[in-house]
């Protein structure tokens, strides 16, 4: 049995976060799953534009017209589909999420618009001469399973979790929001941060959770003016931020 390939990230708040790398197997089952989506509105498109063509033969120019309306449409489903939805859908295509993997950037955040471009750009040269060849050699040498598109654009990809189990669970209650705290302190990409430490917490050896949960608390303390004495459990204290700072709405769980 094959050990799945684990990468572990130091984010630039100098915490370690662990993910499991997609392998080639569920990449390409994901591009499979992509290629008869495009494949499928490709000869949907087709026909729209047979019967449009015929409903306009009587004027002059139409076959140019339809003809040129199905390369650009064409066009734009090669290129715009996985952009697209990568920006859209947080790094996740309709092949993505079937296979249960997301792309992001090395750095353990989401892979921004420019990255999901740059990565998606780059499909044609993956691509040759034919059937991803290419991509597909330079993926299986890779030791974090990178095509060319990935090693340019910075991002690489990883199993996402199920829901069940990306879910937090919460050791604090509901009611347990200290009002003294200044959770406006606290910026999304903080507040993503703490969110997955929560959810990937009971993977964790416990020496790492512990660390890990005190170097975020330690940070945090200061930034958002914790009262002395109060919230003295880091975790709790984790968990009370991330509730403070959804109950001002400025932030919902991604």
């Amino acid at each position: 049995m094959t050990v799945p390939k684990k990468l572990s990230i130091d984010t630039p708040e100098q915490i370690n976060l662990e993910y499991e790398l997609a392998g080639p197997g569920s990449r390409f089952m994901a591009l499979f799953v992509d290629l008869m989506i495009q494949l499928l509105a490709m000869i949907c498109l087709v026909i729209v534009l047979v019967i449009a063509g015929v409903a306009v033969n009587p004027f002059r120019g139409s076959r140019t017209w339809v003809l040129a309306l199905f390369v650009l449409s064409a066009f734009f489903m090669h290129w715009g589909y996985f952009v697209l939805f990568e920006i859209f859908w947080k790094g996740q295509t309709p092949g993505k999420r079937q296979a249960g993997i997301r792309v992001m950037n090395e750095r353990g955040r989401e892979a921004s618009a420019y990255e999901a471009i740059a990565r998606n750009l780059l499909r044609a040269v993956d691509s040759l001469p034919g059937l991803y060849a290419l991509g597909a050699v330079v993926m299986f040498l890779s030791p974090q399973y990178k095509r060319i598109g990935d090693y340019v654009a910075g991002t690489i990809v990883v199993h996402d979790r199920r829901p069940e189990e990306g879910s937090i669970f919460f050791n604090t209650g509901k009611g347990e929001v200290a009002d003294a705290i200044n959770y406006a302190a606290l910026s999304p990409n903080e507040v993503e941060l703490i969110e997955t430490f929560l959810q990937r917490r009971v993977d964790l050896a416990l020496e790492v959770r512990q660390r890990t949960a005190a170097k975020l608390a330690t940070h945090l303390r200061e930034k958002c003016a914790v009262p002395e004495g109060s919230c003295p459990d880091n975790e709790d204290l984790l968990e009370i931020l991330v509730r403070g700072f959804r109950r001002g709405a400025r932030f919902y769980s991604r």
